[in-house]
């Protein structure tokens, strides 16, 4: 909507004089500009085929491919997914990224791939090369709703009008046994709630961390015994998470694979973007220091940690 002197001066008026008719007033204004984009943005057919084979594509990040899955589940219900994940699209992020100002990788995508082979819906993933797909899954990031709130996965369900239960296992991995005793940790720089440490697991003995190599660095400075696990993919990472007694960690790519395995988890929302939604059994969350540690707290007892 293009910028009305008159509007604006109405605006201002109601504001000084009627503070209700200037909020109702506001109200319109921001509704009729979602009507407008809502009209203006890229449509999308809801006409499902439901083939045998139906393609996908996306490029954005790990995470984002993970919580798309639930919608890939649905849109190839009556057959398999081919996925193809195009590398190198750039990305724009307001904190730390570990692959900079790009969403994904072309090792990062050779990292995925034995991850989403496994799942039996999923015939291939591979790299992206101009293959025909039927659905185009970058395309929630040219929609009218807001990113930074809500659930990702329920972005693709809003699009493509098609659902899943998501608070049932939507992903599954080998179990790994050596670590069916630990607490795994996992913890970006991105999307940390302020004011929240961790020091007070260094309690616990059999704590584990997954993530990239500065990120273990930088919890090792409230956990100093803690141990990294590195992996050679993310099949590997999975099979961790799905075997350990309890899953911690803020809104990170190893969080969505605990999500999707519904291992014992606890999420650290972060407060500004809280657009990953905890659901279904094992699901815990919180935004504050006090309730985190007494989650942890009840989940000791409950989980028998060490």
């Amino acid at each position: 909507m293009a910028f009305n002197p008159f509007i604006e001066i109405q605006k201002l008026y109601l504001k000084l004089t009627d503070r209700d008719a200037y909020k109702r007033l506001k109200h319109k204004i921001y509704d009729e500009r979602f009507e407008k984009k809502v009209n203006d943005q890229q449509k999308v057919d809801v006409k499902h085929k439901y083939k045998n084979i139906t393609t996908f594509k996306h490029s954005g990040n790990s995470g984002d491919i993970m919580y798309a899955l639930p919608a890939i589940y649905a849109l190839s219900k009556n057959g398999k997914a081919r996925i193809y994940l195009k590398a190198n699209e750039r990305g724009r992020y307001t904190h730390f990224h570990p692959f900079g100002n790009i969403m994904l990788s072309e090792k990062v995508i050779m990292m995925l791939k034995p991850l989403l082979e496994y799942q039996p819906q999923i015939e291939l993933c591979d790299i992206y090369h101009n293959e025909q797909i039927d659905y185009d899954l970058d395309i929630f990031r040219k929609q009218v709703f807001p990113l930074n709130r809500g659930s990702i996965i329920r972005w693709y369900f809003h699009i493509y009008s098609v659902f899943y239960n998501t608070s049932q296992k939507w992903l599954d991995a080998p179990g790994n046994p050596e670590y069916a005793g630990y607490i795994v940790v996992a913890r970006s720089h991105r999307h940390r709630s302020p004011g929240i440490k961790y020091n007070f697991l260094s309690k616990f003995q059999k704590i584990a961390f997954v993530g990239l190599p500065v990120e273990h660095e930088d919890m090792q400075k409230q956990i100093p015994h803690i141990k990294h696990l590195h992996v050679n993919d993310f099949l590997e990472m999975a099979s961790i998470i799905k075997s350990c007694k309890l899953f911690i960690g803020n809104q990170t790519f190893a969080f969505s694979l605990a999500e999707g395995l519904k291992t014992n988890r606890l999420l650290e929302v972060y407060y500004d973007a809280p657009n990953v939604i905890v659901e279904g059994e094992g699901a815990h969350d919180f935004i504050f220091q006090e309730q985190f540690e007494n989650a942890v707290e009840d989940l000791k007892e409950k989980l028998n940690l060490e």
